[in-house]
């Protein structure tokens, strides 16, 4: 492709969408649509009700650029550097996981119980273990005020990114560098809630992925070990540490594919009196893990 090929936006939308198409990418013209609404700062609308108008010659390589990447089978939250979640525009880059929609069904179901804590004559202490571009650990500040919020990660350009989000977008939430959670034990917090959405593929399966996630994702995000559950093991393992003892107390995990029976049996084991509960995604998948205890 180069700048003879289209003179005008409606052509450059329609050779990018042929493209994608031809390269097998899902929904190719919305693709096109959204890298040219990124380069031009435009809404949909916007883009459509201006589509006649000349394509501008000094946005010609950057535009190809960003095709280009896209059929290299970089995602496209990648390239434009931003993904919605909970109604709120997050910065990603390859330091972070993309936030996926079935993680808004933890922060929902999370939400559903804030009123266990009305009545509370203290602030209920939240823990986000791996908090990747921040999206679960900021979305609930915002959503929950009356709450603290801190959260957790290994990775050092990872909490970067969440930092940036959560002055972006006012969240006021602690961040704290290390695995899992050793930074909670080792500052003797005592949790209300705790949620993670950790790595949860099994290592062998890494490879099996779509070029999109295996190939620029990061694997410290993606990898759960050998059987996907390791991250799971060792935060259940540690429970009865973590959680305050007097109150209600409530852990949430988002999981892959049939794993949900198996981590709410690590939540009954390791944390004695606990009540767990799971909850499917709109596929009908087994999701999200709860446990909690009501004293």
């Amino acid at each position: 492709m180069n700048n003879q090929e289209f003179k005008t936006i409606r052509e450059a939308l329609q050779k990018a969408s042929l493209q994608f198409g031809e390269r097998g990418i899902q929904n190719p013209r919305l693709h096109a649509e959204v890298l040219l609404q990124h380069l031009f700062g435009w809404t949909k609308a916007k883009l459509l009700a201006e589509d006649r108008e000349p394509f501008p010659v000094d946005k010609f390589d950057l535009f190809q650029s960003w095709i280009e990447r896209r059929l290299s089978g970089e995602p496209l939250q990648y390239i434009v550097g931003v993904q919605e979640f909970y109604g709120r525009d997050f910065h990603v880059n390859r330091s972070v996981l993309i936030p996926r929609p079935e993680t808004e069904i933890l922060i929902e179901e999370v939400l559903k119980r804030r009123e266990w804590w009305s009545t509370s004559a203290r602030s209920p202490l939240i823990a986000d273990i791996g908090t990747g571009s921040g999206a679960i650990a900021i979305t609930l500040a915002l959503e929950w005020p009356e709450a603290e919020i801190c959260t957790v990660d290994l990775s050092p350009d990872a909490i970067r990114v969440a930092q940036d989000n959560a002055r972006r977008l006012g969240a006021d939430v602690r961040f704290l560098q290390g695995d899992l959670t050793e930074p909670l034990l080792q500052n003797h917090l005592r949790l209300d809630v705790l949620v993670s959405n950790p790595p949860y593929i099994p290592s062998k399966d890494i490879e099996a992925l779509a070029i999109e996630v295996r190939g620029h994702e990061p694997h410290l995000a993606l990898d759960g070990g050998e059987d996907g559950l390791e991250p799971y093991r060792r935060i259940t393992e540690v429970l009865s540490r973590l959680m305050r003892e007097e109150g209600p107390t409530l852990v949430g995990f988002e999981v892959g594919i049939q794993q949900a029976h198996d981590v709410a049996g690590m939540i009954e084991r390791n944390w004695t009196g606990a009540q767990t509960e799971i909850i499917k995604d709109l596929q009908g998948i087994d999701r999200v893990v709860l446990g909690w205890k009501r004293s």
